[in-house]
C-alpha cells in the first residue's frame, strides 16, 4: 500500500480529491452566480443585499482557494477550466437575476447543494483518516448552516 506525502493511502487520497474537485466546480458556479447577484441586484433592498452578496462572494473565493490547495496537498490536481466546472456542477448557472428574493432563494439552493457535497467529502475523508479535509469540511458546514438560517430569515421562512 503506497501513501502520499502526508501519509494518506494514494487511492483514498484520490477519492477525497475527486470529491473535492466536484465541490470545487460547484463553488466556482456558486461564486459566479453570487457575483452576478451583487452586480445586478435592484430594488428597495439594494444597499443591504449588495453588501451581503459581496461578503458572500469574497468568502466563496477564499474557500475556492482552500479547496484547490487541499487537492494539491493530497497530491492531486484541481480542475481549473470553466468548461469542467459547468459540466460537473450540480448548481445551475444563473443569468440576469436582479430580484433580491429570487437571488436569496437561489443562494439557499446552492448552500443546500454544497453542504450535502461537503458532508459526502467529509465521509470519504473520514474513511481515509484525512483529518485535514474532514476539519475543513466541518468548519465550512458549521459556517454555512448559520448562513442558511440567516438567509432563510430574510425570506421569512
Amino acid at each position: 500500500m503506497s501513501t502520499n506525502a502526508i501519509g494518506i493511502e494514494t487511492n483514498q487520497a484520490k477519492a477525497v480529491a475527486t470529491g473535492l474537485n466536484d465541490l470545487l466546480a460547484n463553488y466556482q458556479v456558486f461564486y459566479m452566480n453570487t457575483r452576478g447577484y451583487h452586480w445586478n441586484i435592484r430594488g428597495k433592498d439594494f444597499f443591504e443585499l449588495h453588501v451581503k452578496f459581496e461578503e458572500l462572494y469574497v468568502d466563496l473565493l477564499t474557500k475556492i482557494d482552500e479547496i484547490a490547495e487541499r487537492i494539491l496537498t493530497l497530491g492531486e490536481q484541481p480542475e481549473h477550466t470553466y468548461s469542467a466546472y459547468l459540466n460537473g456542477a450540480a448548481i445551475p448557472e444563473q443569468k440576469h437575476v436582479s430580484d433580491g428574493a429570487e437571488a436569496v432563494s437561489q443562494i439557499l439552493e446552492a448552500f443546500k447543494t454544497v453542504i450535502k457535497k461537503q458532508r459526502e467529502v467529509m465521509g470519504t475523508a473520514g474513511d481515509a483518516e484525512d483529518e485535514g479535509t474532514s476539519a475543513l469540511m466541518s468548519d465550512y458546514i458549521r459556517e454555512q448552516e448559520k448562513l442558511v438560517w440567516m438567509y432563510s430569515a430574510y425570506l421569512n421562512k
